[in-house]
């Protein structure tokens, strides 16, 4: 009877370490997912604006690629700026915290070192949507380097980021623990909404010589 019970709390305590708290994963994450979908959206669809009137595959290119690296450098800062003031307001509320009774004591068991380190890292997040922007924004550019036919070229980058969209939705939902093919259909939808409107309105401006 003993052997069972000690055989049963093994199996609880093993089923409680495999639980994970996918809540830990939302900085960087978040961080990841944005980056990569917003580098592949936003790139894809200022190609697709410049390609409604201007059909040379140079400057489609061009275009993505000053897309890229203007898009990485932005969501790099814009990541930075939020993360360290999200750190400034925590820090803050840890001063607040050490200010109360019975802190000292805590602050002896770990607490205060094990609260330093679950704050978030301004230099990591940074990094990792720049990198998930890049990566993201590759996509559509490498549609587009090898295909001189205008229409071809136009379905390739379509077609690309379409996949795309659908692997970086169903990445996303499957690291948070989110539904997958409800989560893969809304960013493929959402997708496809930004190509379509800079398409059509980009070629709309320039069908009148705007």
């Amino acid at each position: 009877m003993a052997a069972s019970n000690q055989t049963q709390t093994q199996t609880l305590d093993l089923e409680q370490n495999e639980e994970f708290d996918y809540s830990k994963r939302s900085q960087w994450l978040r961080a990841a997912v944005l980056g990569a979908n917003d580098g592949l959206v936003s790139t894809a669809s200022l190609m697709m604006g410049v390609g409604a009137v201007k059909h040379a595959m140079k400057v489609m290119i061009l275009t993505g690629f000053a897309g890229l690296v203007a898009g990485a450098c932005s969501m790099a800062i814009g990541e930075f700026v939020s993360v360290y003031s999200q750190l400034d307001i925590e820090y803050a509320q840890m001063k607040r915290d050490q200010k109360r009774p019975g802190a000292a004591a805590a602050a002896e068991d770990g607490g205060g070192e094990n609260d330093k380190e679950g704050l978030p890292n301004p230099l990591q997040a940074a990094a990792a949507s720049a990198l998930a922007f890049s990566v993201g924004a590759m996509v559509p550019l490498l549609a587009a380097s090898f295909i001189s036919e205008y229409r071809v070229r136009i379905g390739a980058v379509v077609a690309a980021v379409s996949v795309a969209l659908v692997v970086f939705g169903w990445l996303g939902a499957a690291l948070g623990g989110a539904p997958v093919v409800r989560s893969s259909a809304r960013v493929l939808i959402g997708g496809w909404m930004a190509m379509a409107v800079t398409f059509g309105l980009t070629k709309l401006i320039g069908s009148r010589g705007l």
